[in-house]
C-alpha cells in the first residue's frame, strides 16, 4: 500500500477530462496527449477489473496522464491508481478512510444540493456536477443543470476543483468554463464521433487554449 506521506502532490483534473470504458480505449486516446482520463468499467467480470486498471494505469504513467478509476476503489488501491471517482451510491458503500490512507485522491458526483452536502462531508479532492446539458449516455432522473448551477456550485465549494459533465461539446465548453467549471468531462461527444481520435485532438486543442487564457 502506498505511503500517504510519499503520495504525489494533489493535482486537480485537467481542463479536458475524457472518460473511457476500458483499457483498449485508454491506449487509443492517452498517447494523443490526454492529461487526465477516467476509466469507467461497466458490466465486466470481477476477475477482469484489476488487469484492466493495471493496463490503463501503465499506459497513463508512461504518458504522464492521471488515471481516475470509477467505482472500483478496492482494485484502484491494489493497482496504485491516482484517483477514484465515486457516485453517490458508490460513496455510501466505499471505505473513504482506506482510500485516502492509500494516498488516492477522490472525486464525487453530485446532482443536487443534498448530494453536494454529502460529497463535501467526505472531503473530496474534486466535485463533479451534471448533467449540464441533456445527455444521451444514459437515462437520468436529473434535469439538465444549466450554466447557472455551475456558478452556484463553484461559489459553494470555493477553491475545490469543479468538474462539469453531461452533453458538453467543444462549442459549449467555453461557456461551461466561463460559468465556473475547472474541468470538462466528456464521453459521448468523442465516443460517438466518426473519427474519435480526431475529435479528441479537437478537444486537446481547445484545452491548450484554455491553459494559455
Amino acid at each position: 500500500m502506498p505511503d500517504v506521506k510519499n503520495a504525489p502532490p494533489v493535482l486537480q483534473p485537467d481542463v479536458f477530462y475524457p472518460i473511457v470504458p476500458d483499457a483498449a480505449w485508454a491506449a487509443r486516446v492517452i498517447p494523443l496527449g490526454v492529461r487526465t482520463l477516467q476509466l469507467r468499467i461497466k458490466d465486466a467480470a470481477s476477475a477482469d477489473v484489476l488487469p484492466q486498471i493495471e493496463a490503463a494505469l501503465a499506459i497513463a504513467h508512461r504518458h504522464g496522464c492521471q488515471l481516475i478509476v470509477n467505482d472500483y476503489w478496492r482494485e484502484a488501491i491494489a493497482a496504485g491508481a491516482d484517483y477514484v471517482h465515486l457516485g453517490q451510491e458508490d460513496l455510501v458503500a466505499a471505505d473513504v478512510v482506506a482510500i485516502k490512507a492509500a494516498g488516492i485522491r477522490i472525486g464525487i458526483s453530485t446532482h443536487s444540493i443534498e448530494e453536494l452536502d454529502t460529497a463535501l462531508a467526505a472531503a473530496p479532492d474534486y466535485v463533479a456536477l451534471g448533467p449540464i446539458y441533456e445527455t444521451k449516455l444514459k437515462a437520468m432522473k436529473w434535469q439538465p443543470q444549466g450554466l447557472d448551477r455551475i456558478g452556484a456550485w463553484k461559489q459553494r465549494i470555493g477553491a475545490l476543483p469543479l468538474v462539469a459533465i453531461g452533453g458538453i461539446t467543444p462549442e459549449r465548453a467555453d461557456g461551461v468554463v466561463g460559468a465556473g467549471a475547472d474541468s470538462v468531462a466528456v464521453i459521448t461527444d468523442f465516443m460517438t464521433a466518426q473519427h474519435p481520435e480526431k475529435r479528441i485532438e479537437t478537444w486537446l486543442a481547445w484545452a491548450a487554449r484554455q491553459r494559455l487564457a
